[in-house]
């Protein structure tokens, strides 16, 4: 990922992503570069079975997946991106306790 200078990523305060650490910074599909073989991953669903996480089978780091709030994209973690200024890193906090509030209150501040 070519990163801008100054970053926006989202905190959530799910479950899944609380208990990880994952700060979400959101990438198109067509921006997204993977260099190793996406096959060789393991994918893991839950809940509404939209969003795919996928990790390592051999360390178990998800360093990104597709979000069930951006479907089109990829949410990569901030947290597994080298060569980052995190002084330049504006977060947004995202309730994902309360998903269908939370997005829908996020998309209508993205317009």
């Amino acid at each position: 990922m070519d990163a801008p200078d100054t970053i926006s990523v989202l905190e959530c305060n799910c479950s899944i992503c609380s208990m990880s650490g994952f700060l979400h910074v959101i990438v198109e599909k067509d921006d997204f570069r993977l260099l190793s073989d996406i096959e060789e991953l393991t994918t893991y669903r839950f809940n509404t079975q939209a969003a795919r996480h996928m990790f390592c089978p051999a360390c178990g780091v998800k360093s990104f997946y597709i979000p069930r709030s951006h479907p089109n994209s990829f949410s990569v973690n901030l947290r597994c991106l080298e060569n980052i200024n995190h002084e330049n890193v504006n977060v947004r906090r995202f309730d994902g306790e309360n998903w269908e509030t939370a997005i829908h209150n996020l998309h209508d501040a993205d317009q």
